[in-house]
């Protein structure tokens, strides 16, 4: 029979998959509380929230809510990374912090009810974040309406060169 602590840890396990977009897995041994909290507080900043729960549980609740399988990431201490709504920040931020520090090591996630390897967590990293792809696409919309507005403006002054020339021809004719 499952305790009341227990109980609570899943529930707080399935409302944080719930909410997630995507969870990575990542092995935090050998950090110390110091690049802990830079870690968490990285992973904040990218809109994404770094908890630690039991592997056990947290198999549980993936079978309970059928969201998919990750047993491959789940062996050994684990902290999940649920990402709420970036995916890419999130990734960056745990490949980032991993370059610096040896001792973090990236075990796989879960994206679409698939696992992800931790290859592929790194590929997803290397994309352009949500607020990096809104300002290409502003990007690309201000330079057509450049292109557009050159274009326009291009054709009242072509049509007065013409009348000037022309006027220009007519006195000497």
């Amino acid at each position: 029979m499952p305790n009341a602590q227990n109980e609570s840890m899943m529930a707080a396990i399935k409302a944080d998959l719930a909410a997630a977009s995507a969870v990575w897995v990542v092995d935090y041994r050998g950090l110390t509380v110091k690049e802990v909290e830079v870690l968490r507080r990285n992973i904040r900043e990218a809109d994404a929230v770094m908890k630690v729960y039991k592997n056990t549980l947290v198999r549980i609740a993936l079978k309970e809510t059928e969201m998919g399988e990750m047993d491959e990431a789940l062996a050994g201490p684990s902290a999940f990374v649920f990402c709420k709504s970036d995916l890419a920040a999130a990734a960056k931020a745990i490949s980032e912090f991993a370059k610096e520090n040896e001792k973090l090591e990236i075990k796989g996630g879960l994206m679409d009810g698939k696992f992800v390897t931790p290859a592929e967590v790194s590929k997803i990293a290397s994309l352009p974040s949500r607020d990096e792809l809104y300002a290409q696409i502003a990007s690309s919309i201000a330079a057509v309406a450049r292109g557009l507005a050159v274009t326009i403006n291009a054709i009242p002054s072509g049509l007065a060169q013409s009348i000037k020339q022309v006027a220009e021809q007519k006195p000497a004719a």
